[in-house]
């Protein structure tokens, strides 16, 4: 039941605008993720909070929502895999058209085609359910397309040693004395003689 309340909180009621174009309101509300919103190493957890700043116009088209979502995502980074925690600030902008109307337009702008091809054209263009906005899918888009591919603690990250995985920002003379693979057989096969001359 809790859970089902809190992907509630995604739906924004939109009464008071429905049809009134030139009408605006701003609403604020803080949202409990129940799942993470993100990518496989970073993400805004689930369970965490997320500020909505909210402005809500009226247009003959629908309902224009644009706003910004505030939030801490925490992540690991892809060198030295420490931890990463940063504020992210992620505006978006989504026009929600009345139902008959995006029906209007699909009709008018209809060219022959597949229902696949129909029915993308309808997945691409949002509108309200009765006068419910749910803006969880528009914040998720905005928030995934805003963090960084390869997320690092900072520009610099030296990152981890190859050979043993130590962390090198924690000792920037690390190194290794590594012989040269074609060298290798060499110096095994010297190995047995320079013992055999320390013992005489």
């Amino acid at each position: 039941m809790a859970a089902q309340q809190t992907e509630r909180d995604w739906v924004f009621d939109t009464r008071e605008l429905v049809r009134r174009p030139g009408t605006m309101r701003e609403v604020s509300r803080e949202v409990t993720t129940t799942e993470p919103l993100g990518t496989d190493v970073i993400a805004i957890p689930a369970g965490a909070p997320v500020q909505v700043d909210l402005r809500l116009e009226s247009v003959v088209e629908g309902i224009l929502a644009t706003g910004e979502a505030q939030a801490t995502v925490v992540g690991e980074c892809v060198r030295c895999l420490d931890e990463i925690v940063e504020h992210l600030d992620v505006p978006f902008q989504e026009l929600y058209a009345y139902p008959d109307r995006a029906a209007h337009h699909q009709q008018v702008a209809g060219r022959p085609g597949s229902e696949k091809d129909a029915s993308a054209d309808e997945d691409e263009q949002r509108t309200l359910d009765g006068d419910l906005m749910d803006l969880e899918e528009v914040v998720r888009d905005a928030v995934v397309t805003s963090l960084p591919f390869q997320p690092v603690c900072r520009d610099d990250c030296p990152g981890l040693c190859s050979e043993c995985g130590a962390r090198l920002a924690d000792d920037p003379e690390h190194e290794h004395d590594v012989i040269d693979p074609r060298w290798s057989a060499l110096a095994a096969m010297a190995s047995p003689a320079d013992d055999d001359e320390k013992r005489t």
